[in-house]
């Protein structure tokens, strides 16, 4: 058998066990399997959110998946091991399968794809796609794709730095194709230089210590000279003053304060008596000017005005109107009275129409009636108007006259 098909067979059966155990752990969060062949038999890696539901009751579903896995796939006495996924939020097949588990329950396709891309976003990976294909809200097929951060399409990076995921989900219009890509939080670009810093540390240099032999100690003793003698001066007429004597400095007496007698009490002076003088006689009131005889004798002639009260004013103000109205006509006398009666009592005879020139003619007499009245009235209503204005002035003269007094 070639090399070539050799490793072609065993990629084909990586294939096989990683589709029938996607299908068989799909609720234990199946991650992916590992195949390793050693001296014993084929060694199956199983990688799972929930290595419990893996595992099963007593063993019983791993007993059940190496028996499949020798009879159907034909792997020479395999062995199961079970290892947990320590942060699933960063494997792209888990949560590729927990977006198709919501989307079948009935969630909305973006609601659903939001949920698990906050979820990735808060676990620290670096960037997020999320994808789905198939017929959303149409019979139209169409595909979603909701991103966050930065993702690698291409190079090295996709296999080290990106776990990649899908899955289906069944639903009544469709199957839903569903496919998550997830930048590990360590990865590293290669366009992206990291910079290394390294610790030096720095020791100080000794002094060098001076040697005993190299160094020659030179002692050299320096003349000393004598200071010349100081000449004392000597004043010839003062006096000799002994040394051991210090010359007396006369104390003056502290001056002793002089009594001041009390001031003594000057009397008061006198004043001077003013001459007595006779009291002026006081002029006679004839000598007064008369203009103030004549405003006094006019004030002693008019009385005091009585300040009015409530009732006197009511009863001035009917007086003002009946003075303003007009004075009603004489009564006729009896004489007139009965003419009038007898011209009523007479039959009058029936009068001829007369022409329209004369009815013409008798309209402006009619109408200088009319303007006469008229004219009559606007007078009274005037001479009334100024009655009235000055019976007020006069009524407010006696309230101000009133209050000075």
């Amino acid at each position: 058998m070639p090399a070539e098909d050799h490793f072609i067979n065993r990629g084909l059966l990586k294939v096989k066990v990683n589709d029938y155990l996607r299908q068989e752990l799909r609720r234990a969060g199946y991650a992916g399997v590992d195949l390793q062949k050693t001296p014993l038999g084929m060694r199956v890696v199983v990688y799972a959110a929930r290595p419990g539901m893996v595992i099963g009751r007593r063993g019983t579903t791993v007993r059940e998946l190496t028996e499949t896995l020798e009879h159907d796939f034909g792997l020479e006495t395999p062995q199961i091991e079970v290892s947990e996924v320590e942060v699933p939020e960063l494997n792209g097949s888990i949560m590729a399968e927990r977006l198709a588990q919501r989307l079948e329950r009935g969630d909305h396709f973006r609601r659903a794809a939001y949920g698990v891309l906050r979820r990735i976003i808060g676990a620290g990976a670096k960037g997020v796609e999320i994808a789905i294909a198939g017929k959303l809200t149409s019979r139209r097929a169409r595909y979603q794709k909701f991103r966050s951060g930065f993702v690698a399409k291409t190079g090295e990076p996709i296999r080290t730095a990106v776990s990649h995921g899908w899955a289906f989900a069944i639903m009544k219009p469709g199957v839903l194709g569903i496919q998550v890509r997830i930048m590990l939080p360590d990865a590293i670009a290669p366009d992206r230089p990291v910079i290394m810093h390294r610790e030096v540390e720095v020791q100080p240099m000794p002094a060098p210590a001076p040697e005993a032999a190299d160094i020659e100690v030179i002692e050299e003793e320096l003349p000393i000279e004598e200071a010349p003698p100081i000449e004392e001066f000597v004043d010839e007429g003062a006096e000799p003053v002994p040394d051991s004597v210090e010359p007396e400095v006369p104390v003056s007496p502290a001056p002793v304060p002089e009594e001041v007698p009390p001031p003594e009490e000057k009397p008061a002076p006198k004043e001077p008596e003013k001459p007595k003088t006779k009291p002026k006689a006081k002029p006679k009131k004839e000598a007064e000017k008369p203009k103030v005889k004549k405003k006094k004798e006019v004030t002693e002639e008019k009385p005091k005005a009585k300040p009015k009260t409530k009732k006197e004013k009511a009863e001035a103000k009917p007086k003002a109107k009946a003075k303003a109205e007009p004075k009603p006509k004489a009564k006729a006398k009896p004489k007139e009275k009965a003419k009038k009666e007898k011209a009523k009592t007479e039959v009058k005879p029936k009068k001829k129409a007369e022409p329209k020139k004369a009815k013409a003619e008798a309209k402006p007499k009619t109408k200088a009636k009319a303007s006469t009245k008229t004219k009559t009235e606007k007078s009274t209503k005037k001479a009334t108007k100024s009655k009235s204005k000055e019976s007020k002035a006069k009524t407010t003269k006696t309230k101000k006259e009133s209050s000075k007094k």
